[in-house]
């Protein structure tokens, strides 16, 4: 019995030094307070080209209290962020996730976060400030619909070359980066895995471990042919004598044809059925292919193992930054962390927990704008059938005119000759 308890304290002390080492760097929900942690940057001010954030809950939602930031005109540069404590993920899992919601049914634009390193001025911040990680949903027509997720790594952006489709309706949704010191990754949405791997092989972030040599060469008798000319095979007698064209036999010399005027008719010709062109013999499998030659594989001398690849030493800020020919993108729930499990506890809290009722107060919403667009499109066909009669009308009183414009010709006629 004693055994067993031992074994179930231990398990709970477990249990307490998890939760105690995992670790909330950033955690955003946007209730009341948030203008006081988010620094709205002047980029763009000066050519009045900086669009205004919106703290709202949209124009449908699961829970009218639960806010988040919204873009709010068109043709517009957004730029917001966020300091935290400067942060390193060395020796840490880095968890990435936010909400996002489209709700202007976006044709082409982005719904991405940055985490920022270093001092920035906030004031400036915009599209020129370098940045650590760019992550989130990226979509442009048909062509783009993915997830971006784009790492600085010695200067330069790398981005992921897997796809990763994203969502692309009007209601929100969860995108998360869990990046772990195994230097391997997943991106989540909605809480679910939808790619994983290493940064090694799904981003150019260190140059290959194995390159051609450069000095090899393919060896003179390396025969790469995989068919050949087949050396038993021999041109038919009279190949040769087969004529390209021969005469047309079914021309006939026209009956107005005059020999003295155009010459002496000839027989038209037409292409030959039996000509096959130049003899080529058969082609057959050659029996000393040995495939199309490749320089070998050499050590790449300009490799370089970096066990440190997946840090990002100085975390401090995270920020939006964005174009938009269509407002209406709503950013909310914003977690910058070393926990996984967490997140998606968060992503169940909040996005999970009100999903339902955000899909249903969706359907009411586009319910009620169908009916509006019914209404005004019957209001315009019948302002148009109101127009098209008011014309018949004027067309009439026109014609009464002319008849009696005419009517006075005569009279006035008549009584000149009186």
């Amino acid at each position: 019995m004693a055994k067993l308890n031992s074994k179930f304290i231990s398990m709970i002390l477990f249990a307490l030094v998890v939760i105690v080492s995992s670790e909330v760097i950033f955690e955003e929900r946007f209730n009341d307070g948030w203008e006081k942690r988010w620094v709205k940057s002047d980029w763009k001010k000066d050519n009045n080209t900086a669009g205004e954030w919106k703290h709202t809950a949209g124009n449908w939602s699961g829970d009218a209290n639960d806010k988040g930031i919204q873009t709010s005109e068109d043709y517009r540069f957004y730029a917001i962020s966020a300091e935290f404590p400067e942060f390193s993920n060395k020796d840490k899992t880095l968890v990435f996730q936010f909400s996002v919601k489209h709700e202007q049914k976006l044709d082409c634009g982005g719904g991405y976060m940055k985490l920022v390193s270093g001092d920035v001025d906030q004031k400036n911040f915009g599209g020129d400030t370098p940045y650590s990680i760019m992550f989130g949903p990226d979509k442009c027509g048909d062509n783009t619909k993915q997830v971006h997720a784009i790492l600085t790594y010695n200067g330069k952006h790398h981005l992921i070359k897997k796809e990763v489709p994203c969502e692309t309706d009007q209601l929100t949704h969860v995108y998360t980066f869990v990046l772990r010191p195994d230097a391997t990754y997943s991106i989540l949405i909605d809480n679910v895995e939808k790619q994983t791997g290493s940064l090694s092989s799904d981003w150019d972030l260190l140059p290959p471990k194995k390159i051609k040599d450069p000095s090899a060469k393919k060896p003179e008798d390396w025969d790469d042919k995989k068919y050949i000319p087949d050396p038993e095979d021999t041109k038919p007698e009279g190949y040769d004598d087969i004529p390209k064209e021969i005469p047309d036999t079914d021309a006939k010399k026209p009956e107005d044809w005059d020999d003295e005027k155009s010459g002496e008719w000839t027989t038209p010709t037409i292409p030959n059925p039996e000509y096959k062109g130049v003899w080529k013999p058969k082609k057959m499998k050659n029996p000393n292919y040995k495939g199309k030659w490749k320089a070998p594989m050499i050590d790449n001398p300009d490799f370089k193992d970096d066990p440190e690849l997946y840090v990002f030493p100085k975390l401090k800020y995270v920020g939006v930054e964005l174009w938009q020919v269509k407002s209406g993108s709503l950013f909310d729930n914003v977690l910058v962390s070393d926990d996984p499990e967490y997140a998606k506890k968060l992503a169940e809290e909040t996005w999970g927990k009100h999903k339902d009722a955000e899909e249903a107060a969706f359907e009411e919403a586009e319910k009620k704008r169908q009916e509006e667009e019914s209404k005004e499109l019957l209001a315009e066909v019948e302002s148009d059938d109101e127009e098209e009669a008011e014309n018949d009308g004027n067309e009439g009183d026109d014609s009464d005119n002319k008849l009696k414009f005419e009517e006075t010709k005569e009279f006035d006629a008549a009584h000149d000759e009186l």
